[in-house]
């Protein structure tokens, strides 16, 4: 075994929230919640507003999976690296911003659009709120799955480069002036992994990765990210 999962955190349709009897945003609507910072962090917290969809949605996954393994207070900075694997990331942000830089000649392009047109850009703003002092990338995927991640944040800890690490999916899905054919279920999903969890009893499974570079969990298979929540999910709920 190489990691523990001892923290999950999620935004979805029908619910957000993180795993261990924390409260959850029941959803009836067939879009994402509108995210706050209240909903999110329990206080106003004016720069979040100003994010776009996509970080939004990487930053309150990735919080809640700090919450959930208990690891969102700090005093002092962590080693703690984080990893998103996402298809369009900030894309709609990107058209936004190009749509205000052609009008006018440029004369007009938004500042605020600008600082979220990398899709990296909330992996800076968790490494500033909780933080962290990891290794951070954007990954990007032609099918959302969050193994390419996986498959680095676990080599990180096989050298010992990194040893905790929050890996998640995020993906506010194709922008409506998108053609390509990259149908995504929008949402984020993150795990937090501990090479040597200081608490084994926070653990929520074992992953390993083959010589194949196969992803198991709990010496299973897994084929995304999002089978690894639901194989945990079924646990909570027995």
């Amino acid at each position: 075994m190489i990691a523990s999962v001892t923290g999950i955190g999620w935004v979805k349709r029908e619910s957000m929230g993180s795993g261990r009897g924390h409260q959850k945003f029941q959803s009836k609507d067939a879009a994402l919640p509108k995210l706050t910072s209240r909903m999110v962090f329990g206080e106003v917290s004016p720069h979040f507003g100003r994010l776009d969809e996509y970080s939004k949605l990487g930053l309150a996954a990735a919080a809640f999976a700090l919450k959930d393994a208990m690891q969102d207070k700090w005093k002092n900075k962590r080693p703690i690296g984080i990893i998103v694997s996402t298809v369009h990331g900030c894309l709609a942000t990107d058209i936004d911003y190009f749509e205000t830089v052609m009008t006018f000649g440029g004369n007009l392009a938004s500042p605020n659009l600008f600082a979220c047109t990398l899709p990296n850009i909330f992996l800076g703003e968790a490494a500033i709120r909780f933080g962290l002092t990891g290794p951070g990338f954007a990954v990007n995927e032609p099918k959302l799955t969050g193994l390419r991640g996986l498959r680095m944040a676990l080599s990180s800890m096989l050298i010992d480069d990194c040893l905790t690490m929050l890996v998640g999916t995020a993906d506010p899905g194709r922008p409506e002036s998108f053609q390509h054919d990259t149908n995504v279920t929008p949402g984020a999903l993150f795990l937090f992994i501990e090479k040597s969890p200081a608490d084994d009893s926070l653990s929520y499974g074992g992953l390993d990765m083959a010589p194949s570079g196969d992803i198991l969990f709990d010496g299973a298979p897994a084929h995304s990210l999002e089978d690894i929540f639901k194989r945990i999910s079924k646990g909570l709920t027995k």
